[in-house]
């Protein structure tokens, strides 16, 4: 016996999409900034130095000193001097009272007089080792600084969105179908 056998056919139905994409557009403004910075406060106080030079005594070596001291130096020599000048006419004049002993006393006498020591030659107003004294107070320097903080204003801007959704469409390209056929 032979049975019918049925035969089914299908055709898959295709589907066709029209895709339009997205839009989206993001802008950031930059924020709006508004910064300033004080000066700082310098507040300077200086203590000026002090250099004291004392040279009077390399003065005094080498023969410059002030009047004071010059007038009572020249008063003494010439004290020393005026002794020195009365102690010779004294000596001579004892040489001169014992003439009538000593013959000579007069030629002895002008010889002395007539050739004077020789003065030293060399260099002696050089100043004696620290005859200049320094006393230094160093200058004083106090700075004092005080800093100012930063003003800062910043505004943030919100974001710039703008979005356009896309759009999907369908449509079919096949319709689906179904045969049924029976063979005998």
């Amino acid at each position: 016996m032979d049975f019918p056998q049925i035969q089914i056919r299908t055709t898959d139905a295709k589907l066709g999409l029209n895709i339009e994409d997205a839009k989206q557009i993001i802008r950031q403004p930059k924020a709006t900034q508004h910064i300033e910075q004080p000066a700082a406060i310098i507040d300077i106080e200086t203590k000026q130095g002090f250099m004291r030079i004392d040279s009077s005594q390399a003065r005094r070596d080498v023969g410059m000193i002030g009047p004071l001291e010059s007038s009572a130096k020249y008063a003494q020599a010439g004290r020393q001097k005026v002794m020195e000048g009365i102690a010779r006419r004294a000596s001579e004049g004892n040489q001169m009272m014992d003439i009538a002993h000593n013959k000579n006393a007069i030629p002895a006498i002008a010889k002395k007089n007539s050739f004077p020591v020789p003065a030293k030659l060399g260099i002696d107003f050089i100043p004696s080792v620290d005859s200049v004294k320094l006393d230094y107070t160093p200058a004083k320097l106090d700075i004092n600084v005080q800093t100012q903080k930063a003003k800062i204003s910043a505004q943030v801007n919100k974001p710039i969105h703008v979005y356009t959704p896309g759009i999907v469409s369908g449509y079919m390209l096949q319709n689906p179908s179904i045969e049924i056929d029976v063979i005998v």
